[in-house]
């Protein structure tokens, strides 16, 4: 009945966090541009009673507290990310964006919110014997806020056991818990190709080596790699995104060069290195094909997010503790979607997971301009943040 109670606990000031995550959404901020939330999570961690430590990786901040005890010399770290998006807002809600062309499209604000309130509970009744570590991070959103908070030596002044993060999931119902032991998400790697061919007039091709016709050979060729060369068992995505070559204007006009840019994603570092190593070959063989140049940038921007299997276990028998079996789903499928939490990982044992929060079926779905974090999860995510700290580190007359 103990872990019930941390749910019907932190309901008792859902109102109040509700405001905060509003007032957040209503107050979006960018990568590493933070300032505003974090002296708001500043303000709340120190009147808690939390040591905070500002300008750890630029806008990033560290709350520490330690429990009824310290025996154990345990430290369990849970992490929320802080920074919104460049998307101008289509919500209609009283607290939308104030802050024309950046929003809250991915539910940071919920997930800082959700720590705040993991925060002030694990404060009032510190039932564990240790020292909780919250981290605010900055720059999740493609900048590497996590690497950078590492970089100024996160682990080293924090020297965490575990560590811990969550993230809204509008697939799931809500209040529905998803781990997954292994692969989480995906690698991300971003490529850049520049075709240089010879241009001329469209009517006397022949005069030319037409970029844009080498261009669709080496797109085509690039969608084989995941077909024919990455088993089955594996999952991998290459994507082209973008394309530009010629003018819409010049009909006649066969252009010099082409450029082309993407992403792969991955969950294994053989896969990956598996893919580059062909987009390598495919771009070498068509180059000579064609006689043309073609040079080819590629980098890897986050690793893939990996769950330590016996810490993804922990989290799901903890959510079943608390909402029961029917609430959890202990082999969620792995999203190709990054998220820079794999640093973190990378350096300690851990889990990331998943907190139901519905919507998909009605459009509300990560990164689009009507998304709205639900604030009725709030307390689920808070109470998972609690109980993870306290059965990870249990007083000797806790129950």
């Amino acid at each position: 009945m103990y872990a019930k109670n941390i749910v019907e606990s932190i309901k008792l000031f859902h109102d109040e966090l509700i405001s905060i995550r509003q007032d957040i959404h209503a107050h979006p901020e960018l990568g590493f541009q933070e300032t505003r939330t974090s002296d708001l999570v500043a303000n709340a961690l120190l009147a808690l009673g939390y040591e905070v430590h500002r300008g750890i990786g630029k806008t990033g901040l560290v709350g520490v507290l330690q429990g009824r005890r310290n025996a154990s010399g345990r430290c369990i770290g849970l992490r929320a990310d802080m920074d919104a998006l460049p998307i101008l807002e289509q919500g209609k809600h009283a607290y939308a964006s104030t802050n024309a062309g950046v929003m809250h499209a991915c539910g940071h604000d919920g997930h800082t919110t959700v720590l705040l309130g993991a925060a002030r509970y694990l404060a009032e009744t510190r039932n564990f014997d240790g020292k909780v570590v919250l981290i605010f991070q900055p720059a999740e959103e493609g900048l590497g806020g996590s690497k950078a908070m590492l970089d100024d030596g996160l682990f080293d002044r924090f020297p965490c056991d575990a560590i811990y993060g969550l993230h809204n999931w509008p697939g799931l119902p809500a209040g529905v818990i998803g781990v997954s032991p292994g692969p989480m998400m995906a690698a991300a790697d971003h490529f850049e190709i520049h075709i240089e061919g010879r241009g001329g007039h469209g009517a006397h091709a022949y005069q030319t080596n037409d970029p844009i016709v080498i261009a669709a050979q080496l797109i085509t060729a690039l969608q084989t790699i995941v077909s024919r060369n990455v088993p089955a068992p594996d999952s991998a995505v290459v994507t082209v995104a973008a394309v530009n070559a010629g003018n819409l204007q010049a009909m006649n006009v066969i252009p010099k060069d082409a450029h082309m840019v993407g992403t792969v994603r991955t969950f294994s570092p053989k896969v990956q290195e598996q893919v580059i190593q062909r987009m390598e070959e495919m771009v070498a063989g068509i180059a000579s094909a064609f006689k043309a140049r073609i040079e080819m940038k590629y980098h890897r921007l986050f690793p893939a997010t990996v769950n330590t299997p016996e810490h993804a276990a922990f989290v799901a028998e903890v959510a079943t503790e608390l909402f029961g079996a029917e609430n959890v789903v202990p082999n969620l499928v792995p999203s190709m979607g990054s998220e820079d939490f794999s640093f973190m990982l990378q350096q300690r044992p851990g889990a990331y997971f998943r907190l139901g929060q519905g919507g998909a079926e009605e459009g509300c779905v990560l990164h689009n301009a009507a998304f709205d974090f639900n604030d009725a999860v709030i307390p689920v995510g808070s109470a998972m943040f609690c109980r993870l700290v306290e059965r990870s580190m249990p007083l000797a007359d806790a129950s």
